[in-house]
């Protein structure tokens, strides 16, 4: 899986970077998850996994290669008051079938 940065653009106001994102996925096939390409992106960026959040990711039809939107923001909190709910739910990783049994 490759990540390409197509722009990268600092947004004062919301306290965030927002990116435009090109990932190539022959080796996979398959669109990648979320949670790896929002990994793969901190990684790239050096920002901490938690700061990131992946609004949009899709595969061009009869291609392997997904393009996106993604927000890297410079704190947890500026993040919740920013995103939507649905897109912080998207980014979060699933529950393990013994993490949601212990909540109960």
């Amino acid at each position: 899986m490759d990540i390409e940065i197509v722009s990268d653009k600092e947004n004062q106001l919301l306290k965030r970077r927002e990116l435009h994102f090109r990932v190539k996925h022959e080796q996979m096939g398959s669109t990648p998850q979320r949670l790896e390409v929002r990994k793969a992106i901190a990684s790239a960026l050096k920002a901490k996994v938690d700061l990131v959040f992946i609004e949009k990711l899709e595969t061009k039809t009869g291609t392997h290669t997904a393009v996106g939107l993604a927000s890297v923001y410079d704190s947890i909190d500026q993040a919740r008051l920013v995103e939507p709910e649905y897109i912080t739910q998207r980014n979060v990783p699933p529950e393990k079938p013994e993490e949601a049994e212990e909540r109960k």
